[in-house]
């Protein structure tokens, strides 16, 4: 059972929400708050796995919440689910510790595999939105840094390259034939060295190196 909250200024858009997740039955709506404040405030008492974060809105932007909740509670996951897809808002909504993002359009089928797949590790995103992401990234850098990746071993650098593609550390334990302990262990070697904080900066440095094609059969 996959425990939500749901945070969104528009009391329609909520009650809409509530009325899709429902209708999974892994799936428990444990709160619904209409600013990032009131999210904050109530994920003591409702105990979160995910929250279902909008961006906008009024006292505490979904940005703001979103930094504050991974920072306070990081085994909460943020999945933000907005309207808005400009630059500034995806950039600094991935950079807050969001775990994917996807547009108020998603079909309600994708939607709810893809809190199911932000609960269980994966970085869904919604096209237009990775379109984005990948082409500030290959803007940013476009050769790796040799000083960076001599720090990890061949091993990591593959876990980190599957992790890139939005691999579960199971999944990932099971395509390299590893144990999932031994995986959690090369994932907190590889967020050490790397001196990042989740697994979404990981990828975007993954992305950046070329990593994600050193596990293409």
């Amino acid at each position: 059972m996959i425990k939500v909250l749901i945070c969104d200024d528009q009391d329609l858009v909520c009650e809409g929400l509530k009325g899709i997740l429902s209708t999974d039955p892994e799936l428990k709506i444990v709160g619904i708050a209409n600013d990032g404040a009131a999210a904050l405030e109530m994920i003591p008492t409702c105990q979160p796995d995910l929250v279902l974060m909008d961006l906008k809105m009024p006292i505490l932007n979904g940005v703001q919440a979103t930094r504050q909740i991974r920072q306070g509670y990081p085994r909460i996951e943020v999945l933000v689910l907005t309207t808005y897809d400009a630059d500034e808002w995806v950039f600094d909504a991935i950079r807050a510790g969001a775990r994917g993002y996807l547009l108020k359009d998603t079909p309600r089928d994708r939607l709810i595999t893809a809190i199911k797949e932000t609960a269980a590790g994966k970085t869904p995103v919604d096209p237009a939105v990775a379109g984005k992401l990948f082409a500030h990234v290959t803007q940013q850098i476009t050769a790796p840094d040799t000083a960076l990746t001599s720090l990890l071993s061949q091993r990591e650098k593959e876990v980190l390259g599957l992790l890139a593609k939005g691999l579960s550390n199971a999944e990932i334990a099971a395509r390299i034939f590893l144990s999932e302990g031994t995986v959690r262990n090369y994932v907190s070697s590889i967020f050490e060295k790397l001196e990042v904080e989740d697994r979404t900066q990981a990828a975007v440095l993954a992305i950046r190196w070329g990593l994600t094609n050193l596990s293409e059969p």
